[in-house]
């Protein structure tokens, strides 16, 4: 039977330490794995000379996730059957309001766009899948968000402020904090301008046959077509959208 490399198993122990960390220093990689700090900075050196890893801008001893794997990442989602079957509901969501309709995950802080649906306007918005946003600044990040165990918030928080995309852009973490209690108890986000001041979103969970969130779907539109009674009906459909695709993914709403 052909035997593991054990230099290969370590560097994968290291990536899958980020699975719940979005930065890590050499120091904390070396702890949690209990392997000798030289052996950690050859490994860590590898990784970064492939660019698997990036060293974070301005600490240059904290790590994070490079391009490769998100590239290899995104090979794998669209063998996923999140994929498959979000395309088909998606279309049917865009097709009853004629606006854009996402469907993302969280990845660290940020959130991947892996299903994009675009609306028949020529005003609309610009988007793509694939495309990476801080996610506390978007609807379908904010809905991840607020699924996150309390550990798993704080470290994507660690860092204290965060960036702002617009003027309109929640920075503050405790303010973040006390909105997502908000989107927890309504089921549902909006990104009042927060990503693109003209545009408007709003977002709902998407769960699997655990009952974890695993994704959300949103409707964007253009300001100049969010009236109020257009939020009410983007917000119903966007809402019985994500149902039916977690229904596809085996998720049942527990009786009481």
């Amino acid at each position: 039977m052909p035997r593991v490399v054990p230099a290969v198993i370590r560097a994968l122990d290291i990536l899958e330490l980020f699975l719940d960390r979005a930065q890590l220093s050499a120091r904390e990689v070396a702890e949690r794995l209990d392997l000798p700090r030289t052996t950690v900075h050859e490994l860590l050196v590898t990784l970064v000379a492939r660019s698997y890893l990036i060293s974070v801008p301005g600490q240059p001893v904290r790590y994070r996730l490079g391009m490769p794997l998100f590239q290899l990442g995104a090979a794998f989602a669209g063998q996923l059957d999140l994929v498959r079957e979000a395309q088909g509901v998606a279309r049917d969501v865009a097709a009853a309001c004629d606006e854009a309709v996402h469907v993302a995950v969280l990845d660290g802080a940020d959130v991947i766009y892996l299903v994009k649906v675009d609306s028949t306007h020529p005003v609309r918005m610009v988007s793509a899948v694939g495309r990476r946003l801080p996610a506390h600044c978007t609807a379908v990040g904010k809905i991840l968000l607020s699924s996150l165990a309390p550990a798993g918030l704080d470290a994507v928080l660690l860092n204290g402020a965060l960036p702002g995309m617009t003027p309109d852009s929640i920075t503050d973490p405790d303010r973040l904090r006390e909105h997502l209690d908000h989107v927890r108890v309504e089921g549902v986000a909006v990104d009042n301008g927060e990503s693109d001041t003209a545009m408007r979103c709003v977002a709902a969970a998407i769960r699997d046959h655990t009952g974890a969130t695993v994704a959300a779907m949103s409707v964007s539109a253009p300001i100049i077509r969010w009236t109020p009674q257009a939020r009410v009906e983007w917000t119903r459909l966007v809402r019985d959208g994500a149902a039916t695709l977690s229904a596809r993914m085996g998720y049942r709403v527990q009786s009481r």
